[in-house]
């Protein structure tokens, strides 16, 4: 299986190389600068020098060439203005789709964010209402798309190690916590098994294995 990971410095976008490394399958991340390079490499993936916000949708239909799936792993992150939500939560992921149908690549996994869908808190501020607004029009344009695709919404997102235990659902699921192994345990497990097709999935932190959680949809 080859596996194309679109903000592939990112935390969980790491953890999710790895665990794809370890299950043979091959990893192509896309990062913004080289310096990252070496830490997919030590991942066990293959970086290359990519920007979804400036390079041109040719570009990147051709890196997606003769892959099996695709996942949207990259954000603006903390720092970022609201415009840059609306281009890289939101535009990246419109972009990277349409490469992905002009490629011929079948598989598309999103993260997105639990919130999304829904009406922001109007005392949650600027930033937080460009994000939730962001990745709303992200599924939007994913759902209406001709992929094999699949929608993850994880909860606050920690850096405690995985505990292997989630809740794994359509929405509703209440708000909670998930570390971020555990998001990218799940993200490996979809892919591995091609469940959660044509669904939108809620995730936080459970009781419930990760391959019995996958294995449930």
């Amino acid at each position: 299986m080859r596996v194309v990971i679109a903000g592939g410095h990112g935390k969980i976008a790491l953890r999710l190389t790895a665990l794809l490394h370890e299950q043979e399958a091959e990893v192509l991340g896309l990062i913004r600068q080289p310096e990252h390079a070496p830490d997919l490499e030590a991942a066990g993936g293959h970086p290359l020098e990519l920007d979804l916000e400036h390079s041109s949708r040719a570009e990147i239909t051709e890196a997606l060439r003769g892959s099996d799936a695709v996942v949207f792993a990259a954000g603006a992150g903390k720092g970022s203005g609201a415009e840059r939500k609306y281009t890289v939560d939101r535009d990246g992921s419109v972009t990277l789709a349409g490469a992905a149908e002009d490629a011929g690549v079948p598989r598309f996994l999103q993260i997105s964010t639990m919130g999304a869908g829904q009406s922001p808190d109007p005392d949650s501020g600027e930033v937080w209402k460009a994000y939730i607004d962001a990745k709303t029009g992200a599924e939007q344009d994913l759902r209406s798309r001709d992929l094999d695709w699949t929608i993850l919404r994880p909860g606050a997102l920690t850096d405690d190690p995985g505990s292997g235990l989630v809740t794994l659902s359509s929405p509703p699921v209440p708000r909670g916590r998930v570390s971020r192994q555990d998001v990218a345990a799940v993200l490996a497990e979809l892919l591995a098994t091609h469940r959660g097709s044509s669904h939108t999935l809620e995730l936080t932190e459970g009781d419930t294995r990760v391959r019995e959680a996958v294995a449930a949809l």
